[in-house]
């Protein structure tokens, strides 16, 4: 599996170590070449891949709620979350937002 066939967390139940680290090096390059074309927030969301993606392989998002107290490291959660093709988009106009929005959730 890779990073831009995910759509929803709960499609992590199940993965490989391997697959988690290959998903986990694909958050970080697309974070990395976003944020280099567009600005933001570079260490909060690289900090938290791992406990991002450990999370929402062990919870169940169709119930369970997560909440992140620094927007900008919700950048992996938005990457998993079905906003990869637009992710390019981030902090511009009409695209991703830089922080956490109820509209994009």
């Amino acid at each position: 599996m890779h990073l831009s066939d995910i759509t929803h967390p709960n499609q992590l139940h199940g993965l490989s170590i391997a697959e988690l680290k290959q998903i986990a090096a694909e958050i970080r390059q697309k974070h990395l070449d976003t944020v280099a074309a567009s600005g933001g927030h570079l260490g909060p969301g690289l900090g938290v891949v791992e406990l991002t993606l450990g999370l929402y392989q062990t919870l169940d998002l169709d119930h369970d709620k997560v909440i992140w107290d620094v927007g900008h490291q919700a950048y992996p959660h938005k990457l998993i979350t079905g906003r990869y093709h637009r992710f390019h988009t981030l902090r511009q106009k009409d695209g991703i937002a830089g922080y956490l929005n109820r509209k994009e959730s």
